[in-house]
């Protein structure tokens, strides 16, 4: 299939684009790396009256150490922040997680914004900033907010942000030399996760086991109890509502949240993670 008709729209700047989401409110749309909005257009599941091209706006893609945190621009594309050297000495897991999202061509095109933006529990990225926490900050017509990655993603296809406002920019704590791991199950390299286990310094994220990526509060408290690896990898699944498809029925899908969680939590304390 093909889009419906839409007019287009190429701001210059953040505050045209914001502009523009004003006038147009929640008949418009923003694409980054359009990875995201133009297959679901294709399929007429989104048919917005106007879209809104940010990919030109200069000065949204960059990585920086920022005092305790790495400052990531919305634009950086997922090619960008797998070889970036900032990123990969400061937040190791961001790069690798990247080097997993699609193929080179989703890669070269999608952005971090765009996968943020897009709330899909099945995403690789946003698993891995859940498990390091941090803030998404965002841009409308009164200004910027901060808002923590734990709120951010509200649903399926749904977040805290508002139809006037922009993604700006990531934030996420140096994590330097602590433990970390990610961990995917998928039927192609390419494919979404059937389920995903990001695991950094203690805390546990999953994909698709939930409508949205989900924290192993479980397993994080036991760990923190001291438990052993495979205790609480045991209880990675607790409080998760994974649902069912021809992929995986709810049952394999706990049964993966489990086992790939007791990989992430043991490559990330033996270290194995960083040469993943």
């Amino acid at each position: 299939m093909i889009p419906g008709p839409f007019d287009y729209v190429r701001p210059t700047s953040v505050e045209e684009a914001i502009a523009a989401l004003v006038e147009h409110g929640d008949d418009a749309k923003v694409m980054a790396g359009g990875h995201s909005l133009l297959p679901i257009m294709k399929l007429r599941l989104a048919m917005p009256a106007v879209v809104i091209d940010i990919s030109r706006i200069p000065g949204m893609s960059y990585v920086r150490v920022e005092g305790d945190e790495v400052a990531i621009g919305a634009g950086t594309r997922h090619h960008q922040l797998e070889h970036d050297e900032v990123a990969r000495a400061e937040v190791p897991i961001l790069p690798y997680t990247a080097s997993q999202v699609g193929d080179p061509q989703v890669r070269h095109r999608g952005t971090i914004g765009g996968t943020v933006a897009h709330s899909d529990p099945a995403s690789d990225l946003p698993t891995a900033l859940l498990a390091l926490g941090g803030t998404v900050v965002v841009q409308g017509p009164n200004g910027r907010r901060s808002i923590p990655v734990t709120e951010f993603w509200q649903g399926f296809f749904e977040t805290a942000l508002a139809e006037d406002e922009l993604i700006i920019e990531i934030r996420v704590p140096r994590t330097g030399s602590a433990g970390w791991a990610y961990e995917k199950f998928t039927r192609r390299a390419n494919d979404w996760p059937i389920v995903a286990a990001a695991a950094v310094d203690g805390r546990v994220a999953l994909a698709n086991m939930a409508g949205t990526v989900v924290r192993a509060t479980a397993t994080e408290e036991a760990l923190a109890r001291g438990a052993s690896i495979a205790e609480a990898a045991a209880l990675a699944d607790q409080g998760t509502s994974p649902g069912a498809d021809m992929h995986a029925d709810q049952e394999y899908r706990r049964h993966l949240a489990r086992l790939l969680t007791r990989r992430a939590l043991e490559k990330a304390a033996g270290g194995a993670a960083a040469a993943a």
